[in-house]
């Protein structure tokens, strides 16, 4: 009995997908050969999905610090958009070594589940009600489908229009 006592239970192969295993929410792990670049395109023809569903994390400073937002891999962030999201006058893009520091993971496969360090964050609304949205899972080639909402929640994100035109 004491044996039983000292094992440890099954880890997660990343961050992200233990945050959701601890919050109880529903998804579901694709693993997939990443590519060398443009991972998110590369996603979306990987799993079959539509990559209008497939977002891509981007870490963006707010100029008090850095956020987060969630674009669709077919579209681009609109920095002004961004701004106006995080109530800040501009944001740029944040420095690759810098979103990888704060967050935990390399880029390419940056999660906005299960960051080191919480960071503000938004969701492009045109995915808001889509059944199941995919975001990296914490490294390159893990994906996580997950639902708008439930993502939206376990990052503590709002949806805001963030595609530049």
């Amino acid at each position: 009995m004491a044996d039983m006592a000292k094992k440890k239970k099954a880890s997660a192969p990343t961050a992200a997908v233990q945050v959701l295993i601890d919050a109880s929410i529903p998804h579901q792990l694709q693993r997939f050969d990443a590519g060398h670049d443009h991972f998110g395109e590369h996603a979306a023809a990987a799993l079959d999905v539509d990559p209008g569903l497939i977002l891509k994390t981007l870490v963006v400073d707010t100029g008090s610090g850095l956020g987060v937002c969630c674009v669709p891999v077919t579209g681009k962030l609109s920095l002004k958009k961004a701004a106006a999201g995080f109530g800040v006058p501009k944001v740029t893009m944040a420095d690759p070594a810098k979103a990888q520091r704060s967050s935990g993971y390399i880029p390419g496969g940056i999660s906005p589940i299960g960051q080191r360090t919480a960071l503000p964050t938004l969701i492009d609304a045109s995915v808001a009600n889509a059944s199941t949205v995919y975001v990296s899972g914490g490294r390159r080639g893990l994906d996580i489908g997950v639902a708008p909402g439930d993502l939206a929640q376990v990052t503590g994100a709002s949806f805001v229009d963030l595609a530049a035109q």
